[in-house]
């Protein structure tokens, strides 16, 4: 799919694009899911459930697309009234929330864990590390998801936490590695460690609290969603690709807001990702994502 040409995020934030700005319809539509399709409480609007549904329903597939691990995209899923695929862990887990299934996991391996941890111990002192890692089934109680070292704070409620000293973190295959310093913003974090990764790793964030995660290098969104449409069997267009509309408000989204044929910024959105984007949109506390949903309709 070839990239489309970015123009900022040129429309007002709060104001929805119309039907002739959108374009056609979408064979399929990725969306973040926390400050894009749901607010704080976690809720999915009545509004918002109405217009997935309808659309989906004239063929249109819907790939949630999140920073969450499956564990935590499932309460998600179960609000809709169909099962979607999920792009998870930025891109580094596809997860089949029909069958409760890892559908594909590119895991950090642990010699990468522990050279990214070194470089995070030199330009990042004083950082803690937890892991997201997971197995062949979301349910499978026997393997910790979430796994802390005892030095991380926690940005949200973690009430599965295994918490253990930095080596054991570091020991085992992950998804994502987390590294936490709620001292600092998430930009001075990446700002500061970015330019030392040289290509062993991509970092990014989805909140500005001090948090930013590690992945295998070239993992986005982007690459989660592509992969996903193969799964999906999506097929080509008359142009021979496939017309994707992405929705986002974080810099793990910019990848993938790049990437697609439209890419749509909520208003609420970082300054990174209305810069990636094609268009804005409301709020996602206003149905944003509904919003532009609707016109396709």
């Amino acid at each position: 799919m070839a990239e489309s040409q970015r123009s900022g995020g040129r429309r007002p934030g709060g104001v929805v694009p119309g039907a002739a700005e959108l374009g056609a319809r979408p064979a399929v539509i990725a969306s973040d899911v926390d400050g894009t399709l749901v607010g704080p409480d976690e809720l999915l609007s009545a509004r918002t459930r109405a217009a997935l549904k309808l659309i989906t329903d004239t063929g249109t597939r819907f790939v949630l697309a999140t920073g969450r691990p499956p564990r935590a995209v499932e309460p998600i899923a179960d609000q809709l009234d169909f099962a979607p695929l999920a792009v998870c862990a930025n891109g580094a887990v596809l997860f089949d929330t029909d069958s409760g299934e890892i559908v594909a996991a590119h895991l950090l391996q642990p010699e990468l864990l522990a050279a990214i941890a070194d470089l995070v111990r030199e330009y990042l002192p004083g950082a803690g590390f937890a892991v997201e890692r997971v197995s062949t089934g979301a349910h499978d109680a026997a393997t910790p998801r979430f796994v802390a070292s005892t030095g991380y704070q926690h940005a949200w409620l973690e009430p599965d936490t295994a918490t253990v000293g930095d080596a054991e973190v570091l020991a085992l295959p992950a998804v994502k590695l987390l590294v936490r310093n709620p001292g600092l913003t998430s930009d001075v974090m990446h700002e500061r460690i970015a330019p030392h990764l040289h290509g062993i790793a991509d970092v990014t964030y989805a909140t500005n609290n001090g948090l930013i995660e590690f992945h295998v290098p070239g993992v986005t969104k982007a690459t989660g969603v592509a992969a996903a449409i193969t799964h999906l069997g999506v097929p080509a267009g008359a142009d021979g690709g496939v017309r994707v509309a992405a929705f986002g408000d974080m810099p793990n989204d910019v990848a993938m807001l790049r990437w697609a044929a439209l890419g749509v910024a909520v208003a609420n959105a970082h300054p990174l990702a209305r810069a990636a984007a094609d268009l804005g949109t409301a709020a996602n506390v206003d149905d944003g994502v509904a919003a532009v949903v609707e016109r396709w309709l």
